[in-house]
């Protein structure tokens, strides 16, 4: 780099003013928190990252220096945010995975919400939730995604990573418009901000889950077909 286009001495001190800023903010916010997942703690950090990724470039240009710091996905990180300062319109885009952990359990949930809406009426209803395509479609049906994600146990499914995108746009899309691939097309430079949950950011787990059932528990419950009294009650009208 040129001598030219070198960062000035006052700009990596405003670059370093800067960390300590996010740093302070950053302690905040986890002093405040208010849950495992607090959105706050998020951008916090976020932007502690991104302040110390400028500092760490332009110490670099500068004085031909580096910091210990390391930014976790630095490589996949989004471009920097380039949409508008006041957004008329979001869309949130979410992802979450899980896996089938208990089969009979995920159908006796699905045949209940079936009893429950058609109570004892002949024919309606019936062999609706009695393979584990139908059980998903019955409960996804019933039940918000967001109350299947705070009760997915009860439904006996195992969670596993989740994303969500916030992204800007200056109008709302046209109804129906995105609806065929709704995740297609998306300018990463619009992202307002992103949260990501994943096994493989917790350096405490070591493939031991300790929330996991017992495997001796886990096939007792795969043999038992009466599992009245290992489930939560569902009141498929209260949702």
């Amino acid at each position: 780099m040129s001598d030219a286009a070198q960062p000035t001495a006052a700009e990596v001190r405003a670059a370093a003013e800067a960390v300590k800023t996010a740093l302070d903010r950053h302690l905040a916010a986890v002093e405040r928190r208010s849950g495992e997942d607090d959105p706050a703690v998020y951008e916090a950090f976020n932007q502690l990252a991104a302040a110390a990724e400028v500092y760490d470039e332009l110490l670099y240009d500068r004085y031909d220096e580096v910091t210990p710091f390391e930014i976790p996905g630095t490589e996949d990180s989004l471009p920097p945010y380039a949409g508008p300062e006041e957004p008329n319109a979001i869309s949130v885009l979410i992802r979450r995975d899980y896996a089938v952990a208990e089969p009979p359990r995920l159908l006796a949930q699905a045949q209940r919400v079936q009893a429950a809406e058609y109570g004892d009426v002949p024919g309606v209803g019936e062999d609706t939730a009695g393979t584990i395509h139908e059980a998903l479609g019955v409960l996804f049906g019933e039940f918000e995604p967001d109350e299947i994600a705070s009760r997915h146990k009860e439904f006996g499914l195992e969670e596993g990573d989740s994303t969500l995108w916030v992204t800007a746009a200056e109008e709302p899309a046209e109804p129906g418009e995105w609806l065929e691939a709704p995740f297609e097309g998306v300018d990463p430079q619009l992202v307002v901000c992103r949260f990501d949950v994943s096994a493989v950011f917790d350096d405490e787990d070591d493939g031991d889950d300790g929330d996991d059932e017992d495997p001796e528990e886990a096939d007792a419950l795969e043999d038992d077909l009466d599992l009245d009294e290992d489930l939560e009650p569902l009141d498929a009208a209260d949702r």
